[in-house]
């Protein structure tokens, strides 16, 4: 057989009706069935290459405008629409507040609390759009027209990464002396937002405070504290994932009271995790301390505390942060990682990280939810390329065959076991960030393929719409606020190459777990990792994400092949159950 040839799935590209095709057509290549695999020498590697491995400027330029097109409208609609309400009713065409006459509906209230959320959720994705006026007029209006000082009760983690991470950023741009999206300053501005970011904490605090752990409640009132009524059971990434804006608000006003809150809870979260299998739960107990449940996963209710362990070292350099983001990722490798031993070689089924038991490490279910998807792109910044590459071919798989990521995928009987898709953005981020470490075209082609899903199924008269089945495309009226703040600006940075936040030399940034850029003060780690990799002389002298990422596995033509081998998607489809 050529050492030219590719292995590629029929019906993964589409290629059956190829096989009608003249004998004399097939002159030169040779056809091998092998398990619904067809081995294909240089007649399919081209057509294979034809179709991923080039992304056209022009192609590329429109899709920029297609993706800055979709955000203006869903922005536009809202500001027309919906505000000063919180969130727009997509296909009402209406605005959503909190459920007041529904105190127990968290599905809404944890979220909404009457401070205009899809409107401050926006705010840096403008700048980075370059849209100073219109920036500057919605930084206008928050000043103006919000306030905290109201009866609402919402998640501390909620309000956090979509409001505080928000006005923080917006305030970095306005300030940043370089002024790299152009001018973003308002006229007269004189730190309101971080006025505004200060008095926000300063209300979330109370969670902190009313615990003997430190650990938070999940929810608290704006005016009046933590309800008397308040459940007192957790999601670990709620109580983790607060050191990014907390700690940036203490660096930018020198008052450490909040990263030191944020950062206990981190603390007492960490002190928990299993003493055999290194492992934390999904949820806790502000109270006692104790784990609810023995779930231990990568998706929701623990995602985004592993996301801001090495978050934050890259934005504060602290050790410690890494130290714990090191064991944490061992761990989870250890115990819940599942397939063959290497993404791209050898025999195996496919690697997945599944939800186990955290004192056995067993498996628990057989389910995976979109939340997860984050893991590519935070595998990017540790600079474990290749198991990124495996982890987001397999959310990659689930799309194509739905034109969106159910909530849970039940990988066993290949459908889902939860329907619906709000819109998130989990898996845009990893598509742009294993972008920007590869610059691999393949991913460009992911993220047109995401556009153009959005727009087919989720758009509608003033806006874009949940999914309530991913089935038969039936939509929910809601568009949360971050399809404005982290799905279409990840979907929109993917083809802006020109964009000021991907010119290293002076832009060093980490987007938090909503989207909200934070200026870093070291070097992006991704970037680090390839230049050692790919540097024959291995100059790089700091090698903290280095030493053990096999670097040898990752050649310079893989900038332009296909990022995972062609049999490896064909059982990614087999295991998702995509058939055409």
């Amino acid at each position: 057989m050529s050492t030219n040839s590719i292995w590629l799935n029929a019906n993964y590209f589409s290629l059956l009706s190829f096989l009608t095709l003249s004998v004399a057509s097939f002159q030169n290549a040779t056809v091998y069935d092998v398990e619904n695999t067809i081995f294909v020498d240089e007649f399919w590697g081209n057509y294979y290459g034809n179709k991923y491995r080039h992304f056209s400027e022009a192609w590329r330029l429109q899709s920029k405008e297609d993706a800055r097109n979709m955000f203006y409208f869903a922005y536009d609609s809202y500001m027309k629409y919906a505000f000063p309400q919180d969130e727009l009713n997509p296909i009402a065409c209406t605005g959503r507040g909190p459920d007041i006459s529904n105190p127990s509906n968290l599905n809404i209230n944890d979220v909404l609390g009457n401070f205009s959320l899809a409107l401050v959720d926006s705010l840096d994705t403008l700048a980075i759009m370059g849209n100073s006026s219109e920036f500057k007029k919605a930084v206008q209006t928050v000043v103006e027209s919000v306030s905290f000082d109201l009866n609402s009760t919402v998640q501390v983690f909620e309000a956090n990464i979509r409001v505080l991470g928000s006005l923080l950023s917006a305030h970095l741009i306005i300030t940043d002396p370089k002024q790299p999206f152009g001018d973003m300053r308002p006229d007269g501005y004189n730190d309101e937002l971080l006025s505004m970011a200060h008095d926000l904490a300063v209300r979330l605090l109370p969670a902190f405070e009313k615990t003997k752990n430190g650990i938070p409640f999940p929810r608290v009132n704006l005016k009046f504290g933590v309800p008397n009524d308040t459940i007192t059971q957790t999601a670990t990434a709620g109580a983790g994932s607060l050191l990014l804006e907390f700690g940036t608000l203490s660096r930018l006003i020198g008052d450490p009271t909040f990263e030191n809150a944020a950062r206990r809870a981190v603390d007492e979260l960490w002190s928990r995790r299993d003493a055999k299998t290194g492992l934390v739960g999904v949820a806790i107990d502000v109270n006692t301390g104790k784990w609810m449940g023995r779930q231990s996963g990568l998706g929701a209710g623990a995602d985004s505390f592993f996301e801001y362990l090495l978050k934050a070292y890259i934005l504060f350099g602290e050790e410690r942060d890494l130290h714990m983001f090191t064991e944490a990722i061992q761990s989870i490798k250890d115990h819940l990682r599942r397939g063959r031993k290497h993404c791209n070689e050898g025999q195996g089924d496919p690697p997945i990280y599944v939800n186990v038991d955290i004192l056995s490490g067993s498996m628990v279910n057989t389910w995976i939810d979109s939340l997860q998807a984050f893991l590519p792109g935070l595998l990017v910044l540790s600079g474990d390329i290749e198991e990124a590459i495996c982890c987001h071919a397999l959310y990659y798989a689930i799309w194509r065959r739905y034109d969106a990521l159910p909530e849970r995928f039940n990988w066993q009987l290949k459908a889902p076991d939860v329907r619906f898709y709000p819109l998130r953005p989990e898996l845009m981020e990893s598509t742009y960030l294993l972008y920007r470490a590869t610059k691999n075209p393949f991913y460009l082609h992911v993220g047109r393929e995401i556009l153009d899903s959005l727009e087919q199924y989720t758009r509608t008269d003033c806006g874009y719409a949940s999914l309530h089945n991913v089935l038969d495309k039936s939509q929910e009226d809601r568009m949360e606020s971050f399809f404005l703040s982290e799905t279409c600006k990840y979907l929109y940075l993917l083809f802006d190459f020109e964009n000021p936040l991907h010119n290293a030399a002076s832009m060093q940034t980490i987007f938090t777990t909503e989207g909200h850029l934070l200026p870093a003060r070291i070097e992006k780690t991704w970037e680090k990792y390839l230049d050692y990799c790919h540097n024959s002389h291995n100059d790089v002298t700091n090698r903290t994400f280095t030493d053990n990422m096999q670097c040898d596995k990752i050649a310079p033509e893989r900038t332009f092949s296909l990022p995972l081998r062609p049999d490896y998607f064909s059982q990614l489809k087999k295991m998702v159950g995509h058939v055409t």
